[in-house]
């Protein structure tokens, strides 16, 4: 019998012999540094450690190497760090995460006595792999002293150090801890950087106002809309802001959002859905049509909807894209979807019983239906 192939995780990618290997050679700088001793003792400690916690542990294993003292310290990690990532790049250069020690370091020995110089060193950091789960302690410690240093840090000529100041702050960042800052203090930044003409540091300036919509949607349609008034921006590269800015609330239907974006929730439409089966097992796919007709035409951005049936009769919702068109005058628009009903899915389990689904089209319910998951 074949074996079957072994499946390495994300982590095995990022952490394995040749990845610690190089961050051991890094550190050879550092006078009575014993590279196989640390190269060994690194690489033992990975497989019963998440993710985020090889990071702690890699950070365990090169302190007895360094010095004591934080800012000597400091000095250490930055001699050791590789070059710059390129600067000539403009998006997705997200370096490696074997370099994200030093912002372990300087959160775990500089956050109390030594702010400032720890503030340096995750302003060379960031430019060899993004600080931006590493700042957000000194946000919350040193909250008026980092925002001055970020003010400083969006005027930035490396990119990388422009979009730690937008990407840091976020106040939804992902598998980061909360950061205790309010849109007042964070927008006056984004001011600074949304114009920026590298798309790595644009895209951050949209998912930050995306994370602020959740919560205070009007703030972030006014804040727009002084951008655009302003017109720093070319007119393509702030459409782009827009739709990424307020994609959580166009998959909410919200009116103002929908507006913004050219979507009349008014738009004569009507839209007839065919669910092809009553009954879908599950790990099968639920196959629908739906067809949109108008009389006047216009833009038009097409959501579905599940209904889902969750256990003790309780019921629960996910808006998924469908596709964004043009519908032209009397001719019909017909959107065909097979959506898998994944058996196995890891972020929202499925059960059987009653489901239902309702096609969504700028924002307002146009048709409805139902089908059974068995």
């Amino acid at each position: 019998m074949a074996r079957a192939a072994p499946i390495f995780s994300l982590k095995d990618r990022l952490f394995n012999a040749d990845s610690l290997a190089d961050l051991a050679d890094a550190h050879a700088v550092i006078p009575g540094f014993d590279r196989d001793a640390f190269h060994a003792t690194a690489l033992s400690g990975v497989a019963d450690r998440t993710l985020v916690a090889c990071l702690d542990w890699f950070a365990d294993c090169l302190e007895p190497y360094l010095a004591a003292d934080f800012p000597t310290m400091a000095d250490q990690l930055e001699a050791a760090m590789p070059p710059p990532l390129d600067p000539s790049l403009r998006d997705d250069d997200f370096g490696r995460f074997i370099h994200a020690v030093p912002g372990v370091l300087a959160a775990r020995h500089g956050l109390e006595d030594h702010p400032d110089r720890a503030l340096d060193l995750l302003h060379e950091a960031t430019q060899r792999f993004s600080m931006e789960f590493y700042i957000r302690p000194f946000l919350n410690r040193w909250p008026e002293e980092t925002l001055a240093r970020l003010r400083l840090w969006a005027r930035d000529d490396n990119y990388h150090v422009r979009r730690l100041v937008s990407e840091g702050t976020r106040p939804k960042l992902p598998w980061a801890r909360k950061v205790g800052l309010v849109p007042d203090q964070t927008l006056p930044l984004l001011d600074m950087l949304q114009a920026d003409g590298t798309r790595f540091v644009a895209r951050s300036v949209a998912n930050h106002l995306n994370d602020i919509a959740k919560t205070e949607p009007d703030l972030v349609l006014s804040r727009l809309a002084a951008w655009e008034a302003e017109g720093s921006q070319a007119r393509k590269e702030h459409e782009w802001m827009r739709r990424h800015a307020l994609r959580t609330l166009v998959k909410d239907g919200h009116p103002g959002a929908m507006e913004m974006l050219g979507y009349a929730a008014d738009l004569d439409m009507a839209v007839a859905l065919e669910i092809d089966a009553e009954t879908v097992a599950l790990g099968d796919a639920l196959n629908f049509v739906a067809t949109l007709t108008s009389d006047t035409g216009g833009p038009v951005v097409v959501d579905y909807r599940i209904r889902f049936a969750r256990p003790g009769g309780r019921s629960g919702e996910k808006v998924f894209k469908l596709k964004v068109a043009h519908v032209e005058p009397g001719v019909p628009l017909v959107l065909k979807k097979a959506h898998r009903l994944k058996a196995n899915a890891t972020t929202f389990e499925l059960h059987p019983g009653a489901h239902g689904l309702v096609v969504q089209v700028n924002g307002v319910d146009r048709a409805a239906g139902a089908f059974a998951i068995v």
